[in-house]
C-alpha cells in the first residue's frame, strides 16, 4: 500500500501529487452528524438488541438518506428509507436495526460508529451498506469526512485542523472493503447499495445518476469482493422518471437530497425490489413477508371490471358512501351513481369511506389501493371537504392546512406520537389527481355536497370561497376536470325550497337520504355532460 504523508503547514492539500482532491461538496447540506454523537448513541439501538432467539438481524449502515437527523423521527419533515424496511420483513424470522446517522461518510461512520455496530453482528446476520452522499468536502477540516476518490489503495495522513489529531484517510472503495472484510469475519453477509438518487434532472428529463462516481465504485467493489450489489440509485431513478418531476418534488422535503415519508417509502421498496431480483440474495428474500401482506389489501369492488372497459372510481367521505342499504338509511351519492352510467360500458366502484378527510384517506392507505387498481381510461371522481377543516393533530386529527398551495407544516400527532408533514387541502386533491393522470386515468374533482344550511336571504350556503374554491384551484393546477357539485346541487335545493329540502337529508344537515343521494348524483351527471370530454360522457346512459 502506498502512503503519502502530508504536512499541512508545508503542502496544500489540493496539490498532493498522487492523491486527487476530494469530491467537491456542491450541496452544502448541513445535517445532524457527529456534533450530536453523544445524543445519538442514546437514541440509536444497541447493536443486536432486537435479536429474537437465534434469528438473524439485518443491520443498516448509512447516512441521512437512510436515517435523517439525530433522532431519525421525522421532526424535520424528513424520513430515511431505513425506517420503513422492517415493514417488509417477517419479524418472526429476522429483525431490522437502523444504525445509520445523518452526515456520516464511509470514513466517518467507519471511524466512529462502525465498531459499536460490529460488536453486535453475529454469524448469519446481514449488513446493508449505503454510504457516499457525504464523502466530499475537505479531507482535514470542518467535518473532515471526505474519502479519497475511487477504489484504489492510496491513503493519506492528514492533521485535522480543528483538533490537531492525525488520521489516515483511505479511498471510498477501501472503506467499503473494510466493512466487507470485518463483516465476513463475523460470519455475516455484507451487501453494498448505491446511493439514493437526488431530485436532480438532466435537460432531457432523466434523473441524474451516480453511476460514474460512488455508484460505479460501489458496484466495482461488490464485483471485486463477490458480494451482492443493489443498484438503489438506478431502481429508484427509473421510478422517479415514471412519476415525473411534480410527483418527485414531494418525494423530498427541505432540499433535493433528503426524502419525505413518500420518498423514503419508495427507496425502501426499491431496496426490497433489489433483494427479490438478486439470485445472490435469495436466502434473504425468503425472510421477506409475502407481498400481499406488505401492500394494502386489494380494492374490494362492488362491480368487477369488464374486460377492455373502463371502471369508474369514487373516493370521498360519508356523503359519497354511507350506510347505503335500506331506503330509510343515510345514503352517499357514490352508491347510486352507477344507475346513471351504461352498465354495458362501465361499472362504478365506490371506494369512499365515512369520516375521512383527504389527508386521512391517504394516510390510511385507501388511496394506495385505488391507485394500484387504476388502469388507463378509468375515471376517478374525487370529493372531500366535509371533514377537512377540523383539528389536525389532536382529537379526530383529520384536518389539513387551509388553501390549495404548497404550504406544509411538521406536526407531532397526539395519537401516534409521531411527526408528520401536513399539507394543504388542495395539495392532497392535487396528489390524487396527479396520481390518476400518471396511471392514464381521468380525474374529476368535485366541490363537496352542500349542507342543508340557509342564509337569512333564503339561499343555500355555499363553499365557493373555501373548499369549493380550493378544489377548483387544485383541479386547474393539475389540468384535471372540475365539477362544481356544491353549486349545482345548491341551486336545485333552492328550487325545491327550504321545507322541501328536508326530505333530501337524513338525521342532520350534512348526510343525505336516498333521495338526496340521487339529487347529488344527478348534479354530477349534469356537470359531466358539460365537460369537453366525450370519453366520460359516452359512458352515461
Amino acid at each position: 500500500m502506498k502512503f503519502l504523508y502530508l504536512f499541512m503547514a508545508l503542502t496544500p492539500l489540493c496539490c498532493a501529487a498522487s492523491v486527487p482532491p476530494p469530491v467537491e461538496d456542491v450541496n452544502n447540506v448541513v445535517d445532524n452528524t457527529l456534533d450530536s454523537l453523544n445524543k445519538v448513541k442514546m437514541l440509536r439501538p444497541a447493536a443486536g438488541s432486537s435479536r429474537r432467539g437465534s434469528n438473524p438481524v439485518l443491520f443498516l449502515v448509512g447516512n441521512s438518506t437512510m436515517r435523517t437527523g439525530t433522532r431519525g423521527n421525522g421532526d424535520n419533515g424528513q424520513w430515511g428509507w431505513g425506517f420503513y424496511m422492517e415493514d417488509y420483513f417477517d419479524a418472526q424470522k429476522i429483525t431490522v436495526e437502523n444504525h445509520a446517522l445523518g452526515g456520516t461518510s464511509s470514513r466517518s461512520f467507519y471511524n466512529t460508529l462502525w465498531p459499536d455496530v460490529l460488536r453486535g453482528v453475529q454469524a448469519g446476520d446481514w449488513v446493508f451498506i449505503e454510504l457516499g452522499h457525504n464523502d466530499n468536502g475537505p479531507y482535514d477540516a470542518k467535518r473532515a469526512r471526505a474519502s479519497i476518490r475511487g477504489i484504489g489503495r492510496d491513503s493519506l495522513v492528514v492533521t485535522i485542523q480543528e483538533t490537531g489529531r492525525q488520521e489516515t484517510v483511505y479511498t471510498y472503495g477501501e472503506y467499503l472493503r473494510r466493512y466487507i472484510s470485518q463483516t465476513r469475519k463475523k460470519g455475516a453477509y455484507p451487501v453494498l447499495l448505491s446511493l439514493t438518487p437526488r431530485n436532480s434532472w438532466t435537460d432531457s428529463g432523466k434523473v441524474v445518476r451516480a453511476d460514474k462516481t460512488f455508484g460505479l465504485w460501489a458496484r466495482q467493489v461488490a464485483a471485486e469482493q463477490s458480494v451482492p450489489f443493489i443498484d438503489l440509485n438506478g431502481i429508484t431513478a427509473l421510478k422517479y422518471e415514471k412519476f415525473g418531476k411534480y410527483k418527485v418534488g414531494y418525494m423530498f422535503y427541505g432540499d433535493a437530497i433528503h426524502t419525505s415519508a413518500f420518498g423514503a417509502k419508495v427507496n425502501a421498496a426499491s431496496a426490497v425490489d433489489g433483494i427479490r431480483e438478486s439470485d445472490a440474495l435469495s436466502a434473504l428474500a425468503q425472510l421477506l413477508k409475502p407481498e400481499a401482506k406488505v401492500k394494502p389489501a386489494g380494492v374490494k369492488r362492488i362491480a368487477g371490471r369488464m374486460a377492455g372497459k373502463p371502471l369508474v372510481f369514487t373516493i370521498g367521505d360519508s356523503t359519497v358512501k354511507n350506510e347505503d342499504k335500506d331506503s330509510t338509511d343515510m345514503w352517499g351519492w357514490g352508491s347510486v351513481l352507477g344507475q346513471y352510467f351504461d352498465a354495458d360500458k362501465t361499472a362504478v366502484d365506490n371506494q369512499a369511506m365515512a369520516g375521512r378527510s383527504a389527508r386521512t384517506y391517504l394516510d390510511e392507505g385507501r388511496w394506495d389501493r385505488v391507485y394500484d387498481a387504476l388502469r388507463p381510461g378509468d375515471i376517478v371522481f374525487i370529493q372531500f371537504g366535509h371533514n377537512d377543516g377540523g383539528d389536525i393533530n389532536v382529537g379526530k386529527a383529520r384536518g389539513e392546512l387551509h388553501g390549495a398551495g404548497d404550504e406544509s407544516k411538521v406536526m407531532l400527532m397526539a395519537a401516534t406520537r409521531r411527526y408528520q408533514v401536513i399539507y394543504t387541502y388542495g395539495w392532497y386533491i392535487r396528489k390524487f389527481a396527479g396520481d390518476a393522470i400518471e396511471k392514464g386515468a381521468i380525474p374529476v374533482v368535485l366541490s363537496h355536497t352542500p349542507r342543508n344550511r340557509w342564509t337569512p336571504e333564503g339561499a343555500v350556503a355555499r363553499s365557493s370561497d373555501t373548499y369549493g374554491l380550493w378544489a377548483r384551484e387544485a383541479a386547474e393546477a393539475m389540468g384535471a376536470y372540475f365539477v362544481d357539485l356544491n353549486e349545482i346541487s345548491a341551486a336545485k335545493l333552492e328550487q325545491i325550497g327550504k321545507s322541501g329540502a328536508l326530505e333530501y337529508f337524513k338525521n342532520d344537515h350534512t348526510h343525505t337520504s336516498l333521495k338526496g343521494a340521487h339529487l347529488n348524483a344527478q348534479s354530477i351527471v349534469e356537470g359531466v355532460r358539460a365537460l369537453p370530454d366525450e370519453r366520460i360522457k359516452s359512458l352515461l346512459k
